[in-house]
């Protein structure tokens, strides 16, 4: 964790550097100053930091826990694919009028979604396949609402100029995001599993998750309160 300050301390005053000799930096540092962008950065980063590791401790309880089939594991997710591909369409529309507003109802609908899989595994000693596929159809649209327009909310403020920049720093941070959390929940759900079983393993996950999903839904609220 310190080397990795570190370096990124270095890289940025070489980019500093490089600016006050007229190159061309890989980053404009003119945008750490922008809030707005910033604190959409920071969104971008717990809500990427809550998306591939769902899907990697989900999939692992369904096949651990439950005894699911890979085939049939892989199937059950089909169904929130087709509400995320709905949502999309329906967010980008409803992101014209209502703006920020959209992402931020989209992460109270993904913590919906997070809270009836937890009913389900709760109420359900052994929930079945089509039950988990219909639960999962909230956190599908919930994601959905946020991700489509994401990048262009995140975006908004950002320079013409330097939009080559914005787009490779949101990229950047998804990516980033996306390891962070694959290790850091995933390291939790195994150290759990290990100790007890999947199920309260998944609980803890889904905790967490919506953790993430709360913070990054503050930092909506903050940058829509430059952004409007």
């Amino acid at each position: 964790m310190a080397v990795g300050l570190a370096i990124i301390a270095a890289f940025l005053r070489l980019e500093g550097a490089v600016a006050r000799r007229g190159g061309m930096p890989l980053i404009d540092l003119s945008l750490l100053s922008d809030a707005a962008f910033m604190r959409g950065l920071a969104a971008v980063f717990f809500f990427f930091f809550a998306n591939l590791s769902f899907y990697l401790v989900l999939t692992i309880y369904l096949q651990k826990g439950l005894h699911i089939p890979p085939l049939q594991a892989g199937l059950i997710f089909l169904p929130l694919a087709l509400t995320f591909v709905i949502a999309s369409r329906h967010s980008g529309i409803r992101a014209k009028h209502r703006g920020t507003l959209v992402l931020i109802e989209g992460c109270a609908v993904q913590i919906a979604g997070l809270a009836a899989v937890v009913a389900a595994v709760e109420w359900i000693e052994a929930p079945s396949a089509i039950v988990l596929a219909l639960v999962l159809t909230i956190f599908g649209y919930g994601q959905g609402l946020v991700m489509a327009p994401l990048s262009s909310a995140v975006l908004s403020t950002v320079k013409p100029t330097s939009a080559g920049a914005g787009s490779g720093m949101y990229g950047t941070t998804a990516q980033i995001a996306n390891a962070a959390g694959v290790a850091a929940i995933g390291a939790v759900f195994f150290a759990i599993d290990s100790i007890q079983s999947a199920r309260p393993a998944l609980l803890v996950a889904c905790a967490l998750f919506a953790l993430s999903i709360i913070v990054c839904a503050v930092f909506l609220t903050w940058m829509r309160r430059i952004t409007g």
